[in-house]
């Protein structure tokens, strides 16, 4: 009976501890926005608004910091009234995109069909581009900032019914859109990708494309295939990119990466075989390709890309910030050849 007992308790307590997760209450307050359009009009009225124009974030500057606000809706009503702009924008076009532990809902607004340098005057700020944007702000905004463009973007690109071609209507949260002449409804997803930090054992391998700023080198990526798998997807993009062939790999981290558009990025070490390491590069993804000792690694993860051009105008190899995830498997490398 006492053992009974002991277990009747320890379940109670475990579901009680769940019922008081600021967590849960979180993620079940989150959902209940997205399904319940009147319940998220009136979050609207007590929640905060991240503004973009075309995309790109709203910022403020501070000092050497750059900041991002947080407008409130009576602020975005303030700001709306002053172009004759109907109220019914906040309702119409804002998107859901997280709450604060304390239930305070956040929504992206992007303000496009608006004179963009009157809104930067009223508000002291400017709108960045946000690959710039997701380098300056803080570590805590970048993700934000990332999934706020992903979801407005996706909503901009899915207006109309790819079966009927007639008009989609987005819910007031912005977590799905219905055609109601087909009846589909679509929802925001995002594309698998695989990023690939290559490893000889002693030397790691990086990557340029021509498209990157000068002297950058990262991990090797590449799209996930229909109907094929993580591992797959890594072996094939490796073969493809250097000629090498995996040998064995494991799972890193993963994390959302709103280039070229909402794509989740799979983040992996690959390992070849030494003697089998010459690279064979497929010169129409890439620029250049090759392998990286642990110094010639350590040295450019100091550097920054103002720091790495040299007197002679060559540029000495510099690697993707510490907010990207290629950046992550580099340190990892190092940590693990350091070990």
């Amino acid at each position: 009976m006492a053992a009974v007992y002991q277990a009747l308790h320890r379940r109670a307590a475990s579901l009680l501890c769940r019922l008081h997760s600021t967590y849960v209450r979180k993620m079940r307050y989150l959902n209940k926005l997205k399904e319940d359009d009147s319940l998220c009009r009136q979050a609207q009225i007590s929640g905060t608004f991240y503004l973009f124009h075309n995309l790109s974030p709203f910022l403020q500057k501070s000092g050497k910091k750059y900041l991002v606000p947080e407008l409130s809706a009576a602020e975005m009503k303030r700001i709306l009234e002053k172009f004759q702009e109907a109220e019914e924008w906040i309702e119409k076009k804002s998107v859901l995109i997280g709450c604060s532990d304390e239930h305070v809902p956040h929504f992206a607004l992007d303000l496009g069909a608006l004179e963009k340098s009157v809104i930067e005057s009223e508000l002291q700020g400017s709108f960045t581009d946000l690959r710039k944007a997701l380098f300056v702000v803080d570590g805590k905004d970048s993700p934000l900032l990332a999934s706020a463009q992903s979801l407005l973007r996706w909503h901009d690109s899915h207006q109309y019914c790819s079966k009927t071609g007639q008009p989609t209507q987005k819910n007031t949260a912005g977590s799905k859109r219905v055609c109601h002449a087909s009846g589909i409804t679509y929802y925001p997803q995002m594309s698998p990708v695989v990023i690939t930090l290559v490893s000889d054992g002693s030397r790691c391998l990086l990557a340029r494309q021509p498209s990157f700023p000068p002297g950058m080198y990262t991990a090797l990526s590449g799209f996930c295939d229909m109907g094929k798998n993580v591992e797959e997807a890594v072996r094939r993009e490796v073969a493809e990119e250097v000629g090498l062939e995996v040998e064995s790999l494991r799972y890193s981290a993963s994390q959302h990466w709103p280039f070229p558009s909402s794509c989740l990025m799979v983040a992996c070490h690959a390992l070849v075989r030494a003697q089998q390491a010459e690279i064979s590069m497929d010169s129409l993804e890439l620029e250049e390709a090759r392998w990286f000792g642990l110094e010639e690694v350590v040295e450019g993860l100091k550097r920054e890309p103002r720091s790495s051009k040299q007197d002679s105008g060559s540029v000495l190899p510099w690697f993707p910030p510490k907010q990207a995830i290629a950046h992550q498997l580099i340190h990892e490398w190092v940590k693990q050849q350091s070990a």
